[in-house]
């Protein structure tokens, strides 16, 4: 079982890194795990990679919605909204590597520096990684590197030396991007309301308390989803709570009135019938299913 390492967290999410005081998160994952084949819109202040080991997925970063093939992969730039996804219901198969920053030397003067001038808001959201392209190839075979060996020795300063060569990598490559201050706004206001439902799922929220969270008024609010997101926000809400149940069902033995009360159902009953509308069929299934199944990431 793997550690949280909530210290860590500066996100919409929290990730349950692999080792204990080491915040890298590195797991393989499957589409047909997630309701309707697409994981929960996040941002954190890692950086994220992909890579497709069998099949294809739409991937949306900040408002741009790209397509990763087999063999494929995309670089995630921090704090940007992101989630992947299958339009046509069908299932993807890939590794994905977060790294937090503190392992690239946030802590000290000059990591904060490298940091701010090659993984900041002003530099590119994505790069879609291709084998064809010879650095490009290199850092999808260190992604494979770094899954076999957080999986086999987990030896930290090899992971370390990895990741560091990994995200050196992109850096060398990376662009800088003029913002638009009236965008950047609005994302700082969705990511805002996006972290207000993640942290309280567990309780009565409304329409009104996700505006509250924006400082914006309802209308805005659903617009704001809309335009980013591509959801509204109770489907965004309901998405969440989907998603937090499944991590239930498959990491722990409690009952499904218990996980139903913990992401913030009414009952059991309304439970057990929106995650079958969801997911297309109910949660004992899904425990039982997951339970044989490839393990599963929240990305």
């Amino acid at each position: 079982m793997s550690s949280a390492l909530e210290i860590f967290s500066d996100s919409s999410e929290r990730l349950n890194y692999n080792l204990p005081d080491f915040p890298l998160y590195v797991r393989k994952g499957r589409l047909l795990h997630f309701d309707r084949y697409a994981a929960p819109s996040h941002w954190h202040s890692d950086l994220e990679f992909i890579m497709v080991l069998e099949g294809s997925m739409e991937y949306f970063v900040n408002g741009r919605t790209v397509c990763i093939e087999k063999g494929s992969g995309i670089f995630v730039n921090s704090e940007r909204i992101h989630y992947g996804y299958s339009n046509n219901l069908n299932d993807c198969h890939f590794i994905v590597v977060v790294v937090h920053p503190i392992l690239l030397g946030e802590h000290t003067q000059v990591g904060k520096v490298y940091l701010e001038e090659k993984f900041g808001p002003n530099t590119e959201d994505y790069i879609l990684l291709n084998e064809h392209v010879q650095w490009q190839r290199e850092a999808l075979t260190l992604l494979n590197d770094i899954y076999e060996e957080m999986h086999q020795k987990a030896n930290p300063l090899r992971l370390s030396s990895q990741v560091m060569s990994l995200c050196a990598n992109i850096g060398d490559h990376i662009q800088q991007v003029p913002r638009n201050h009236v965008d950047d706004n609005s994302w700082d206001t969705v990511w805002k309301m996006t972290s207000f439902i993640h942290e309280h799922y567990e309780e009565k929220i409304t329409l009104d308390d996700i505006a509250f969270a924006g400082n914006v008024c309802r209308s805005i609010c659903c617009n704001l989803f809309n335009k980013y997101i591509e959801q509204t926000p109770n489907n965004y809400l309901i998405g969440y709570r989907i998603q937090k149940s499944c991590e239930m069902l498959k990491e722990t033995n409690r009952s499904i009135s218990e996980i139903a009360m913990a992401c913030g159902f009414q009952s059991g009953s309304y439970f057990s019938y929106t995650f079958r509308k969801k997911m297309g069929y109910g949660p004992q299934d899904y425990r039982k299913q997951i339970t044989i199944a490839t393990p599963t990431t929240n990305y």
